[in-house]
């Protein structure tokens, strides 16, 4: 899938991973990749800035772990960034409702 379609997106699909718990970054990109059947791949250079601007706006947390004696940092939603992930489950279903229209017309 072509990278510019996850334009626009990003933020939601961030958020839509860690609804179910917190994650570092590269288990969020693994996420991504397994939930859409291998249809979006994101890029590091994608993901972190994006990362870091979610959690410096406060829809994310972060906090730093070791693991195999390498430090990494572990995103969690935050109370703000549930609610605007369901802002944009409502604007997405929105979203799709009207391209669905144009695109598979029903009966005149």
């Amino acid at each position: 899938m072509r990278g510019d379609a996850v334009r626009g997106h990003l933020d939601a699909l961030l958020l839509a991973v860690l609804e179910s718990g917190p994650l570092h970054g590269y288990a969020i990109i693994t996420a991504v990749q397994e939930r859409s059947g291998g249809a979006l791949e994101l890029r590091t250079g994608t993901v972190y800035p994006a990362l870091n601007r979610l959690e410096r706006i406060g829809l994310l947390s972060g906090s730093w772990e070791s693991a195999g004696g390498r430090r990494r940092r572990r995103y969690a939603l935050t109370d703000a960034g549930r609610r605007t992930l369901a802002g944009e489950r409502t604007a997405w279903r929105a979203f799709t409702s009207a391209i669905g229209a144009v695109l598979e017309p029903g009966p005149t």
